[in-house]
């Protein structure tokens, strides 16, 4: 009867793989079999740093065979076990590899899957990896032309971005959103992308980039007849008027309030303690605009 010793298993595949004098060709097929046994007993006995070191070599063993796909699932495995010990390099590692594996047997929607797990896991250790593998997850989902399973992923790495207080990246990432969002007509979502990024700048006290993005996204139909460009409209409005208690109304919104919970954070801590000064400067430079019409 075989050995069950995960220990044992473990040795004797590797033997199976090393080359030597005798053996002048590695045995993937019963070193893999000896590995999946092998992590297996290690999980069993909660042996987490053995246990994830069969399933990367299992996972190897899988690839040497031709099958991506149960190349990956180990992988993934291991992955999960690297999350137990805090090993976040390998983590994030980890799970790259996965994706490529999914990948490489046509398989996006797990392998953009692969990324997100590794992104949620990596968000509060790793943030940058995160933003990373989100980003990728869902460049994963585009090329494949299914934008509208990445949604929750840019609203994640928006997230992210915010709790890094990386406004401007946290506006693209809205801004990519909508544009994913119009790719598959959904124009709900879309409206809300871009009054989330007008919002987002506003918060970065950056009126003019918020009033420029305004302008740029009503270029858009389905955005400009929304009750978001509306809402907007009202914001910037309150803004350039130094109008703090509308400020504060349009924040408390029901088309504010139907944001995502991060926006409604930002939106209800707008600033307005320089809304006066800001007045001051929009109508100085709408003097400086006249004096220059009136020199042409």
């Amino acid at each position: 009867m075989a050995s069950s010793d995960p220990n044992k298993l473990l040795t004797k595949a590797d033997k199976l793989t090393r080359l030597s004098l005798t053996r002048w060709s590695a045995d993937w097929k019963s070193a893999t079999v000896l590995y999946e046994q092998a992590a297996n007993g290690f999980r069993v006995a909660k042996n987490t740093e053995k246990a994830k070191t069969a399933f990367e070599k299992a996972s190897k063993g899988q690839e040497m065979l031709s099958s991506p796909w149960d190349a990956a699932k180990h992988m993934e495995s291991a992955a999960a076990l690297a999350k137990e010990l805090s090993n976040w390099k390998e983590v994030a590692d980890f799970y790259q590899k996965a994706s490529e594996l999914y990948l490489e047997c046509g398989r996006p929607q797990p392998a953009s899957d692969a990324l997100a797990k590794g992104a949620r896991s990596l968000e509060d250790t790793m943030p940058e990896e995160a933003i990373q593998l989100y980003t990728d997850a869902c460049t994963v989902l585009e090329d494949d032309g299914k934008e509208q399973m990445a949604f929750d992923l840019y609203r994640a790495v928006t997230s992210v971005y915010i709790k890094l207080e990386k406004y401007t990246d946290a506006a693209s990432s809205l801004l990519r959103l909508g544009l994913a969002a119009d790719k598959c007509n959904a124009t709900n979502s879309q409206s809300k992308a871009y009054l989330s990024a007008i919002i987002v700048y506003l918060y970065a006290h950056d009126f003019k980039q918020a009033e420029k993005c305004y302008n740029d996204c009503s270029q858009i139909d389905a955005f400009l007849k929304s009750d978001h460009n509306r809402c907007a409209s009202k914001l910037l409005a309150a803004y350039t008027d130094g109008d703090v208690d509308e400020i504060k109304k349009v924040a408390q919104s029901s088309t504010v309030s139907h944001l995502d919970h991060a926006i409604i954070r930002l939106a209800r801590k707008l600033p307005t303690g320089d809304v006066s000064a800001l007045k001051v400067v929009t109508r100085e430079d709408d003097e400086d605009s006249l004096d220059e019409n009136d020199l042409t």
